[in-house]
């Protein structure tokens, strides 16, 4: 986007396209109320205030319509707004868009609207990131979380710490300029605040694994030998019937996925049976490497086996595959008769359904660990990455201080640490990490 871009007004359709009740199109900028002055049959508006009227185009009418204006400052953007909320459907918004764009506004980019209500000072980095954690949260839980920090709680944190950095670092440099009026602080009162402002951001890091799987999902892998029951229990969690079942070794060749939630989103992964590919044919042997992968990229593991037909060392040789990755057990066909159930092992059936509650219950739990509801706020990847970069820079700050380095070289440190959570809020950005949060974003927000 160029800079005279950045000064046009915009518009967009702010709801799903699609039959539906109500469509709202929003306008944003300078020229939003000469444009709604060119199609709108009302003149009084009152901003805050619904105002009931006609789009016209022309003479012509197109829609009968609720406009609701903002004046600057005081809207989501900081500029101008008008919101018509006219009748739903796809041809009764665009032609009320089409008129809009033919009267002077443009096509709003992704996520413009928020972008401009960063630049605009109406909300910081973080809450704008928020703004797009709500829109495609995939669960209730994540959309509450989400709205914690659009209300401004992780901002408010950082600016918390970055006052404490400030602070030292504000008497490092007042005793180099002023050493004759004021004395350098004691390397015990670093030591002492650099190790406090750690752990704070280490209790803050501590929550990044949960908030990442809230955001992008658990994803759970079902792995074992062909024909132990993988794709029986794929689709009794799933309670439908997703996957092919038969009692012919190897009728999975791909690695199937569908999503649950469980007050996390939850991927599961359904593979191919794992077996020495000497004997199989090349779509087979494709798909056991597809399973290998998933192994590799699942968080958590169901390892399936034939409790009737007892394990292995074919079982023994996948169960390695899985490393030190979090997994229950599952001793399938107990109907049948178990032969051996080693330990751990949950015995289960996938055609009594005995068992299945209590594996539904252990997958639960485990995911329970990332659905805490106290979480004070969420943190994403480019956050938890500035976070990291600042603890980097206040280890270093601390190494020296404990080695009665200089204190000139120390505030090096502490300035490098304040970009980092400045980064976080938006203080301090490039237009790349910019351009790249809002293309995240739908047109229209």
């Amino acid at each position: 986007m160029n800079i005279l871009q950045e000064f046009e007004t915009i518009t967009a359709i702010a709801t799903p396209i699609g039959t539906g009740g109500v469509g709202v199109i929003r306008i944003s900028g300078d020229k939003t109320y000469e444009i709604l002055k060119k199609i709108y049959n009302k003149t009084a508006l009152e901003a805050g205030r619904i105002s009931h009227g006609w789009i016209l185009d022309g003479e012509k009418k197109i829609d009968e319509v609720l406009v609701l204006p903002f004046k600057k400052p005081h809207s989501y953007t900081g500029e101008d707004v008008v919101e018509i909320h006219c009748h739903g459907g796809i041809n009764v918004v665009k032609n009320i868009l089409d008129l809009i764009i033919k009267n002077g506004a443009r096509i709003a980019e992704k996520g413009e609207f928020t972008k401009r209500a960063f630049l605009n000072k109406k909300m910081d980095l973080s809450q704008a990131e928020a703004v797009a954690d709500l829109i495609h949260a995939k669960t209730k839980n994540f959309a509450k979380q989400s709205a914690k920090n659009l209300s401004g709680v992780l901002a408010e944190r950082v600016k918390e710490i970055r006052a404490e950095i400030f602070t030292v670092l504000s008497r490092i440099i007042a005793g180099i300029d002023f050493p004759e009026d004021v004395a350098e602080p004691e390397y015990s009162y670093l030591i002492e605040n650099f190790e406090r402002i750690i752990k704070e951001i280490d209790k803050i890091l501590e929550g990044a694994k949960s908030s990442n799987i809230m955001r992008q999902g658990l994803k759970i892998a079902i792995v074992g030998r062909p024909n132990v029951g993988k794709s029986s229990l794929f689709n009794t969690l799933l309670n439908l019937e997703r996957a092919i079942v038969t009692d012919i070794a190897g009728t999975t060749r791909d690695v199937l996925r569908e999503n649950l939630d469980w007050d996390v989103p939850i991927t599961l992964i359904d593979t191919a049976g794992i077996r020495d590919t000497q004997n199989v044919d090349r779509v087979e042997e494709i798909g056991i490497e597809y399973s290998k992968e998933a192994v590799e990229e699942a968080d958590f593991i169901i390892f399936i086996y034939d409790s009737h037909a007892g394990y292995c060392a074919e079982d023994e040789e996948i169960f390695k595959l899985l490393g030190d990755k979090e997994y229950i057990i599952a001793a399938n066909k107990i109907d049948l008769g178990a032969k051996e159930i080693i330990k751990d092992a949950l015995p289960i059936s996938t055609y009594t359904k005995e068992g299945l509650e209590e594996l539904k219950n252990r997958i639960k739990k485990y995911s329970y660990n990332f659905s805490n509801e106290d979480m004070e706020f969420t943190t994403n990847i480019r956050q938890q990455n500035c976070l990291e970069s600042c603890r980097e820079s206040l280890m270093n700050a601390l190494v020296s201080a404990r080695n009665h380095e200089l204190q000139d070289l120390i505030s090096i440190d502490l300035k490098s640490s304040l970009l980092f959570l400045d980064e976080i809020t938006g203080e301090v950005i490039t237009d790349e990490i910019l351009n790249n949060i809002f293309e995240h974003f739908c047109i229209g927000k």
